[in-house]
């Protein structure tokens, strides 16, 4: 089965162009710092993250290692589950913030890094935009 996170890459930046407070002149484009991208060919999926900001969000989170694997999957199929009934319910909640569902399943071996990546992608989201999937 094929898993494509394409949703953050979209979502990154819809909610990047959507979401700017700054006059144009004081905007600056997304680089290549701020894109962070995970494959895996193997289990055939990947995740962009194009998040102004999140890789010098993430240099300040807790190091890869802290949280165990499995706990980091616990967290993401709460979150992620909160975060897709969000975006199926787009009357309540902001269709620019949420854009489209996630596909993230229980008991697919997703490695840590993606595991550790998603979770804190989600801890910048909420913060950021003043959500809370809790």
């Amino acid at each position: 089965m094929k898993h494509w996170i394409y949703f953050l890459l979209a979502l990154g930046l819809v909610v990047g162009c959507a979401s700017q407070k700054n006059p144009k002149n004081l905007q600056t484009p997304a680089s290549d710092s701020d894109t962070v991208r995970i494959a895996n060919d193997s289990l055939e999926y990947e995740i962009l993250i194009i998040e102004p900001g999140f890789n010098t969000w993430l240099a300040t989170q807790r190091p890869r290692g802290y949280y165990e694997q499995v706990w980091l999957e616990n967290r993401n199929i709460f979150m992620v589950t909160e975060y897709n009934n969000r975006v199926l319910n787009n009357t309540q909640y902001d269709p620019n913030l949420y854009i489209l569902q996630i596909d993230y399943e229980r008991g697919v071996d997703y490695g840590y890094e993606v595991n550790y990546l998603l979770y804190n992608w989600f801890q910048f989201f909420q913060q950021q935009y003043n959500q809370k999937l809790r």
